[in-house]
C-alpha cells in the first residue's frame, strides 16, 4: 500500500538518495530542496510505502506562478520504476493544480530523455520549443513542453481515463 502526502523537511534526505540515482552529479542539494519546501510557490508531493513512510518511491514539484505551474522536478527511485509511479504523481499533481486555480503546466525535460518525454505526451503536455544548452552539465538542449487548460471537462476527462487503468493504486489515487 502507498500514500501520496506533502513533502516534509524531514524527508530531504531520502530525496537525496533519489535525485542523486536520477541526477547524477547535478542533483539537488539539501539546501535546495530546503529552499523549495519553505518556498511560497513551491509544491511537493511525495509517494511513501504506507507502512513505512521513511520508504519514499518517488516525488514530484511545482511552482505556482499566477495561474500557470511550473514542473520542477519528478524522480522516482530506481527500484520502483516501471510502476506507474510517475504517472501517479504527475496525476496527482495536476488534480492539486486545479485546487489552486492553476490552468496550465510547464516544464523543461532533456531531448535526450524519450521516457519523461512519453509521460507527459500521454498527460497531453505539447511540445513548444526548445531551450538551447539548458542543462549545465553537458549543454543539452531542453524541450519547452505546456499543457492545454488542465481545468477543463475534456482535459480531466482524458487525465482520468489514464489512471483509471491502474486500479490497483486505487488506494492513492482518491
Amino acid at each position: 500500500m502507498y500514500l501520496i502526502r506533502k513533502a516534509i523537511t524531514k524527508d530531504i534526505n531520502n530525496l537525496l538518495h533519489i535525485d542523486l540515482a536520477s541526477f547524477g552529479n547535478h542533483h539537488w542539494s539539501y539546501n535546495a530542496f530546503l529552499s523549495e519546501f519553505t518556498s511560497d510557490y513551491s509544491n511537493y508531493l511525495v509517494c511513501v510505502d504506507s507502512l513505512n513512510e521513511s520508504t519514499i518511491i518517488g516525488y514530484i514539484g511545482y511552482w505556482k506562478i499566477l495561474d500557470e505551474g511550473h514542473i520542477t522536478t519528478l524522480a522516482i527511485n530506481p527500484n520502483h520504476r516501471r510502476n506507474h509511479f510517475a504517472d501517479i504523481l504527475l496525476y496527482k499533481l495536476i488534480y492539486s493544480a486545479i485546487k489552486k486555480k492553476i490552468r496550465w503546466l510547464t516544464l523543461e525535460v532533456r531531448v535526450s530523455n524519450i521516457a519523461a518525454q512519453n509521460l507527459y505526451y500521454k498527460f497531453q503536455f505539447k511540445n513548444l520549443g526548445i531551450r538551447k544548452k539548458y542543462y549545465q552539465d553537458n549543454n543539452e538542449d531542453a524541450l519547452i513542453l505546456w499543457t492545454n487548460n488542465i481545468s477543463s471537462p475534456r482535459y480531466i476527462e482524458h487525465i482520468n481515463s489514464l489512471i483509471v487503468k491502474y486500479d490497483t493504486y486505487a488506494d492513492i489515487l482518491h
